[in-house]
């Protein structure tokens, strides 16, 4: 991944260059210690398990505005993590490498093809990989097709899973961030593995791409209903 990050990394000049520095390195501090005091309740390990046992890399899915109580919880399994090339996923890659993850850079809108070809790549060496599915910038819960389609391309498992605080804070951007309080209780539920077989005709794609963002949206009822929450978009 180093010709990656240097690509990424050399449009920018020295003062950008600091401020990404003194950014990650807070927002790394600020995560690990809250990180630190989340009190997580896990439904669905199983299906986790389940995709190991069956030999399967694991493409994770999740919504954009959950990052951060999931890249505590996955943290050092070296999982690669689709990154926007644009300042925020700047920030955003060099905070989860020091949580042990990889960054593909790019996007829906921006460098995604070249993104997904290094994740299929990634996914050949044995390494799992993760998208923030509704990322960079939205529509808020609506689901992108780049997991599915890797999925059919390399037979690897699509994994929905979703986070929701007990406590927290919600920045008001596009995806509504949610930072957990500290020592707030977090509900995770996983979902049952997506399977997309390599012949899969455009119907199957498709139907296979509803499943995911169907999937995706029952965890968020699920989870925030747990605390007595309800989205909406």
């Amino acid at each position: 991944m180093t010709g990656n990050r240097k690509q990424a990394t050399c449009k920018y000049g020295p003062v950008d260059r600091l401020k990404f520095a003194l950014g990650s390195w807070l927002g790394y501090w600020i995560m690990r210690f809250v990180g630190c005091t989340l009190r997580y309740e896990v439904q669905g390990w199983e299906n986790h398990r389940a995709i190991v046992a069956a030999g399967k890399k694991i493409i994770y899915t999740f919504w954009h505005g959950r990052i951060f109580a999931g890249t505590y919880f996955f943290r050092n399994r070296g999982i690669v993590v689709m990154t926007s090339e644009n300042r925020d996923g700047e920030y955003i890659a060099r905070v989860i490498r020091r949580f042990g993850y990889g960054a593909a850079r790019g996007s829906s809108s921006r460098g995604g093809g070249r993104a997904l070809v290094e994740m299929i790549r990634e996914l050949g060496k044995g390494h799992d990989v993760a998208f923030s599915i509704d990322g960079p910038r939205g529509p808020r819960y609506v689901a992108k097709n780049g997991a599915v389609w890797i999925a059919a391309k390399t037979g690897s498992a699509v994994f929905p899973f979703h986070f929701s605080a007990e406590k927290k804070w919600t920045l008001n951007s596009w995806d509504r961030f949610e930072i957990p309080k500290p020592f707030s209780r977090v509900l995770c539920i996983m979902a049952p593995p997506i399977y997309v077989p390599p012949e899969a005709t455009e119907a199957r794609m498709e139907e296979s791409q509803q499943l995911l963002q169907r999937t995706l949206r029952e965890l968020l009822e699920l989870c925030d209903g747990h605390w007595g929450r309800r989205e909406t978009t």
